[in-house]
């Protein structure tokens, strides 16, 4: 029971102190807050409502802010809108937004003729001749309070959709087939799949995967249209703990991919798109430490495998083999290249795209087949994110790609390999006179304390001027885990940030990807600590040269970023104003001791193993927030926000780590979304909420509440 639970709204909920002994390695860890992880306990429930109406009545004078915030990304947003349509098949396909709904709207139009590769421009309130509403999103939705796609496929020829649907936030997904026809739904209906499931190229099948207890995707199935799913063969299951599995269809349609990897190995099986009951065939044998990933094409008339893979190349090389005998010659097309860290190779029939890095910025380019050469596609801007999305045909004319800056809304390019012409589709619209003429963006280096320089990135309103001209209020953002880089992508909710006057900062910390490999793995397992020093060198370097001060620099985080925001609140509390911790995994050493929790033996190759490696324990000890909160010490204003159904980080992380920070006197608040989440509430208008409530709580850290 809550020691407080007849309190008023502005006293903070005190959960009972209930230890709990944990014994590792000799060392014994005393937990007053585990209690919090019965999830179904009413008693948990009751303290988790507690803590929401308390920081609802702590944050209640920011009722008018949190409004106008809202107001001014909906005023900046077309509602009512349309996507560029893509062609697959004999049909463009879209998606709708209308203004008052939450949801998308799924649609399609058939092509003037085979050769109709320009997708037509579509109008809001102009009506799209021949339209079809495939699925929408706010029907689907109907008296739920969360809904999410984990997967929407249709078949080559048009005929079915395969769709996928979350009510609870927990990212198991229920299978329907609506025949397009008709527009009935079929009887098959298949529970608990993990998302991306796809129809077989003749659309008789569907592929999904299912995972097991600690929510690993470990099972490939195959449904057949029309069956019970009883009746569901399967075809792949993979008994290692540390490995997840996915499956999906080369673009060509020639082979089903079944792919196992960890963080640090993968290995991938083929099976013949026209026999997919026969027996999968591995590409490489899975060897510890080499990863790969492989696509098929058609050169000269032989199929092939373009294979990126890491094997003696840290940063990755890109080889060809025979797709009948992949094990055997390779044939080297792009060397390894240290500083270009190769991502990914998309193959069409007539080239394929390569995706990589390189001084920090994402690229892509098209690769000739016959000579191994690659040309880039350039872009003016000093910052910015390109990419390759949308592109199901395997024989098209041109590459369907995204682009953006911290300046320039997402916009859409067809690129026309022939002629090398970049062709406008379109630019997301930003209403209410928005010039990124009037922001600016630029990239910085700061000097770690191990001498390592680390990339920042600043994006500011001139009329603000310069950041180091005065001393103004910073956000600053930051990851640093999984590789994962945060790209310089624009967002119309930070205009409300902007246009406030604060400095929006990215501290490109290691354990990204931003600068390659290397990157990553100086900020994992035992170099764990360089991503939050990194994080510390940034705020540090940005109070010495006069761009903020500790009174005006906040810091957000999420999820394991959230964990970086845990440790930089223990490692250098005086240099932040507030911390904003979105889903945070705070607790890390306690999911990582238990195998049984979800995905922890998966997380073994990322974080290292604590339960059977004493240095391990010792060194992830040393660092997780939820231990090293610290008596004494004057903590900067804490948010915390989380869902209850998150099943990649549990609740009970942000929620223990409050209590024990309010032992010690801290000011945190826990936020529960109820029904959600790791990606926390559902629909666009929940979400805009939802983002509005913290950014009105940084600028009341910040001191800009009334601005």
């Amino acid at each position: 029971m809550t020691r407080d639970s007849a309190a008023s709204p502005l006293t903070a909920p005190t959960a009972a102190a209930r230890p709990t002994i944990r014994r590792h390695h000799g060392d014994e860890m005393h937990d007053d807050y585990e209690w919090l992880r019965a999830k179904e306990d009413a008693e948990v429930i009751a303290h988790l409502e507690a803590e929401n109406a308390y920081t609802e009545a702590r944050t209640t004078h920011l009722a008018g802010l949190r409004q106008r915030i809202f107001d001014e990304i909906k005023a900046r947003t077309l509602e009512t809108d349309l996507s560029v349509p893509t062609r697959q098949g004999a049909f463009w396909y879209y998606g709708r937004t209308v203004e008052g709904k939450q949801y998308g709207i799924h649609c399609r139009a058939p092509l003037a003729g085979p050769d109709d590769w320009t997708p037509p421009v579509l109008t809001p309130g102009v009506d799209v001749p021949g339209e079809t509403v495939l699925l929408d999103g706010n029907i689907e939705a109907d008296g739920h309070e969360f809904f999410s796609l984990g997967s929407f496929d249709v078949t080559t020829d048009g005929s079915r959709l395969l769709y996928g649907v979350d009510v609870e936030g927990d990212e198991r997904y229920t299978l329907r087939i609506r025949d397009l026809v008709t527009g009935e739904t079929l009887p098959d209906v298949v529970e608990n799949t993990s998302s991306g499931a796809g129809f077989s190229p003749d659309g008789r099948h569907i592929v999904y995967t299912t995972v097991d207890d600690a929510w690993r995707p470990d099972t490939v199935w195959l449904h057949e249209v029309g069956t019970a799913s009883a009746d569901d063969v399967r075809l792949f299951h993979e008994p290692d703990e540390r490995y997840w599995v996915g499956a999906g269809f080369t673009r060509s349609e020639k082979y089903l991919v079944i792919e196992v990897g960890s963080s640090i190995t993968t290995e991938e099986y083929l099976v013949d798109a026209a026999d997919l009951r026969a027996e999968p065939r591995s590409i490489w044998p899975r060897r510890e430490g080499v990863e790969y990933s492989a696509t098929h094409a058609v050169v000269d008339g032989e199929d092939v495998l373009y294979i990126v893979h890491n094997e003696n190349a840290l940063d990755f090389e890109l080889v060809r083999v025979s797709a009948s005998d992949p094990a055997g010659a390779r044939e080297v097309v792009l060397p390894h290249t240290t500083g270009r860290r190769l991502l990914d190779v998309s193959a069409f029939r007539d080239w394929a795209v390569v995706s990589y890095r390189r001084d920090g910025l994402a690229r892509m380019g098209i690769l000739d087949y016959r000579t191994g050469a690659v040309d880039e596609l350039a872009f003016a801007e000093e910052l910015y994110t390109a990419g390759a999305s949308g592109n199901p045909e395997w024989a098209p004319p041109v590459v369907r790609l995204g682009f953006g800056s911290f300046l320039t809304p997402g916009t859409v390019y067809d690129y026309e390999v022939a002629t090398g012409e970049l062709l406008l589709r379109k630019r997301q619209p930003v209403l209410g006179g928005y010039d990124p003429e009037h922001y600016a963006q630029r990239r910085e280096w700061v000097t770690a304390s191990d001498g390592t320089r680390v990339p920042v990135s600043l994006v500011w309103k001139r009329s603000f001027g310069e950041p180091g001209e005065a001393p103004r209020a910073v956000h600053l953002y930051g990851y640093g885990s999984y590789e994962h880089s945060i790209e310089p992508g624009f967002s119309v909710a930070r205009l409300s940030m902007l246009d406030r006057g604060v400095v929006f900062a990215v501290a490109h910390v290691r354990g990204g990807g931003e600068l390659g490999r290397q990157w990553y793995e100086d900020g994992k397992l035992q170099h764990k600590r360089n991503t939050f020093t990194d994080f510390v060198a940034v705020a540090r370097h940005l109070v010495d040269t006069g761009v903020t001060s500790p009174a005006t620099l906040v810091a957000e985080g999420g999820s394991a970023g959230g964990l970086l925001m845990g440790a930089v609140a223990n490692l250098a509390p005086e240099l932040f104003a507030g911390i904003l911790a979105d889903v945070p995994f705070v607790d890390a050493l306690t999911t990582i001791l238990d195998p049984s929790l979800p995905l922890t033996v998966i997380e073994w190759d990322e974080w290292g193993d604590p339960l059977h490696d004493a240095e391990v324990y010792a060194y992830m000890k040393s660092y997780t927030p939820y231990e090293n909160v610290r008596e004494g010490v004057t903590y900067p204003r804490i948010l915390a926000t989380t869902s209850l159904n998150d099943t990649r980080v549990y609740y009970v992380e942000p929620a223990k780590w409050v209590a024990r920070l309010r032992d010690v006197g801290a000011d945190a608040l826990l936020k529960c979304e109820m029904v959600a989440g790791h990606g926390g509430v559902s629909g666009r208008y929940n979400s805009w909420h939802q983002r509005s409530f913290e950014l009105a709580w940084l600028l009341d850290v910040l001191g800009l509440a009334e601005v």
